[in-house]
């Protein structure tokens, strides 16, 4: 059984909830770090992350492109808006499908919830049918297996 939810709110709100064992410093630093990211935000197994750029500060730019090894991919593009160490992301971002999709504003929340961490993120989309479009898609399989190995790489650093 998954330690994901993933619950909509209202028209335009998606929220996922996941606990962590580890530390909120450490899963915070893993949403940050691209050499962690390129490690556990894989999605279904096989699939890598060749090209990571996170410019972790207010106004940095996002990159990641997906691929499948088999001449199959994707990409997501973004900028952050706010960034507080340990607790907190703010950004935007958007998925080229290969037609960018309306913006996604995240945000994404740390907290700590006894040894480990609570991660709270709050996707806001432009409106419902965006919103629909978004979890027809089969996100809610790739970030279970994604987030299983973030808590696997956060757990490996302690």
């Amino acid at each position: 059984m998954s330690k994901l939810d993933i619950r909509t709110e209202g028209d335009t709100h998606v929220v996922v909830t996941r606990r962590f064992a580890a530390p909120p410093e450490r899963v915070y630093r893993a949403h940050i770090e691209p050499e962690l990211i390129k490690q556990w935000m894989l999605g279904p197994d096989g699939w890598t992350m060749p090209i990571c750029i996170n410019e972790a500060r207010p106004g940095g730019q996002i990159r990641f492109e997906w691929s499948d090894g088999d001449g199959n991919g994707f990409f997501l593009t973004g900028e952050y808006v706010e960034l507080n160490p340990y607790s907190r992301i703010v950004h935007v971002e958007r998925m080229h499908l290969p037609d960018p999709t309306p913006d996604n504003h995240v945000e994404t929340q740390f907290e700590a919830d006894g040894a480990g961490t609570l991660m709270t993120m709050r996707m806001t989309l432009p409106d419902t049918e965006t919103r629909t479009a978004m979890l027809a898609t089969g996100m809610e399989q790739g970030m279970a297996v994604s987030y299983d190995r973030l808590d696997d790489l956060t757990m490996a650093s302690a």
